[in-house]
């Protein structure tokens, strides 16, 4: 142990050489490990801005994706909702049409109003009720 320690208080007395070559080498290494701390400090701000911007445009493109999703789902559903607008429209147009004939108009007074032309005579035949059916089936 006493070896050791006479080692060490050998190194630490020895002088160095202070010469302009030396003091040269000396702030050579100085500013390259300066100059790699803050290569290294500017590499890890420039991987911040990286990781940020693509958890950025990550989210961006996630809601956009959500957006678009619900946007083609209201369309699907306007879309189903025109074709019946226009299949009732054809509806109402065909029945424009059959309104504007007079022989359609007289067979639909005579079926709802019981109307009824020059020597027909009319009978009434009651239509079965839903109730009926029921207290029959109930009965029975």
């Amino acid at each position: 142990m006493l070896g050791a320690r006479k080692e060490k208080n050998k190194s630490s007395q020895i002088a160095s050489i202070n010469t302009d070559y030396v003091r040269a080498v000396v702030r050579k290494e100085q500013r390259q490990r300066a100059h790699r701390v803050r290569l290294y400090r500017r590499l890890a701000v420039f991987g911040i801005l990286v990781v940020l911007t693509a958890i950025g445009i990550g989210s961006m493109m996630f809601s956009q994706t959500k957006t678009l999703a619900a946007i083609e789902q209201e369309k699907a559903e306007a879309l189903e909702r025109l074709e019946e607008v226009q299949e009732e429209q054809e509806i109402l147009k065909h029945q424009i049409t059959k309104l504007n004939d007079d022989e359609y108009i007289a067979k639909l007074a005579r079926k709802e109003y019981y109307l009824s032309e020059d020597g027909e005579i009319i009978f009434a035949i009651p239509e079965k009720d839903k109730k009926g059916k029921e207290n029959k089936d109930g009965k029975e």
